[in-house]
């Protein structure tokens, strides 16, 4: 990520998840990216729920943004989100089933190291 939170989207990546997509927090203080599709789908669920449970949904929809990349592939993090993911220089962007995570370098190799000590307990619970 540059300066100016430009970040490079793989190519691979940047075809998976289409031309439009939607930038918000992700869970354990990462972002999410979303490809227009899933969004939509999500988007639905959250307006069936009852307002009791959607409102917990506030923060989520509020920090949304949609993003296009560039011409170079870039798409810009605004400052808040970058904060709110503690993105400095270095990031990871990862694939996470029907989203891309983007995280922090440092914080994803704890989040890998904390996840991994469960993944045999998860993998047994989904009978895999």
């Amino acid at each position: 990520m540059d300066a100016k939170g430009r970040l490079f989207v793989p190519a691979k990546l940047r075809e998976d998840l289409g031309p439009i997509c939607y930038l918000t927090l992700g869970v354990d203080n990462c972002l999410a990216i979303h490809p227009q599709e899933s969004w939509d789908r999500f988007a639905e669920k959250a307006a069936a729920l009852p307002m009791g449970q959607s409102k917990h949904l506030r923060a989520f929809f509020a920090n949304a943004m949609r993003v296009e990349p560039d011409s170079q592939g870039r798409i810009v993090i605004p400052q808040f989100l970058r904060e709110y993911a503690g993105l400095m220089k270095e990031v990871i962007i990862i694939g996470a089933n029907t989203r891309a995570e983007i995280w922090d370098a440092g914080r994803w190799q704890a989040a890998q190291e904390a996840m991994t000590e469960n993944l045999t307990a998860l993998m047994e619970s989904l009978e895999v």
